[in-house]
């Protein structure tokens, strides 16, 4: 069976574009983050971001005069915000999470990690904390009215991993449970 080069590149095209659509993201942006000069934390997270294929400007200058003019209420906050193509990142968002938003292109302020969880990038350490980034929806929203973007839970998986451990002959089954109203 012959398959003719100009049958397969259309789909080839598209498959391409698909996989590289995360990586341009990261490609053609610049993130300026706002940062204490003493932050630590912030500079491992600065570097995550690079990691990630972004281009990253720190100022250190601190945070507090940004989050208020990107319309990031206090209850959000976090040691240091960032601005990516009309976005705002409070704290310790994972990179994912960021190409996930610059991809869907949402209508949003941002997202943020309030405070400084144990285990976020930036964070890292022998402790990993359950955590949520966060979807700020409209300008001043509070924590309690924003929508959860992404869970990131490290207990989760250890207790997943266990049960995978603890049975490993046993094969998932595909029997429903029923549930009482």
């Amino acid at each position: 069976m012959k398959i003719q080069i100009s049958t397969l590149l259309p789909g080839l095209m598209v498959i391409l574009s698909l996989l590289g659509g995360a990586s341009q993201a990261a490609a053609t942006a610049t993130v300026d983050v706002y940062k204490s000069p003493t932050c630590g934390c912030c500079d491992k997270w600065v570097d995550h971001m690079r990691d990630h294929g972004f281009t990253v400007k720190t100022h250190d200058v601190g945070n507090k005069e940004i989050r208020k003019k990107s319309g990031i209420a206090d209850s959000l906050g976090s040691c240091h915000t960032a601005l990516v193509n009309g976005y705002a990142i409070e704290g310790h968002v994972p990179a994912p999470d960021i190409l996930r938003l610059l991809k869907e292109k949402p209508k949003a302020v941002g997202l943020s990690v309030p405070d400084m969880p144990h285990g976020t990038p930036g964070m890292e350490g022998a402790r990993s904390d359950p955590y949520n980034v966060l979807l700020i929806k409209e300008r001043g929203e509070e924590r309690k009215d924003t929508t959860i973007y992404n869970r990131y839970d490290p207990y989760a998986k250890k207790v997943e991993q266990q049960a995978e451990r603890s049975l490993p002959d046993q094969k998932p089954t595909n029997s429903s449970v029923m549930r009482l109203k």
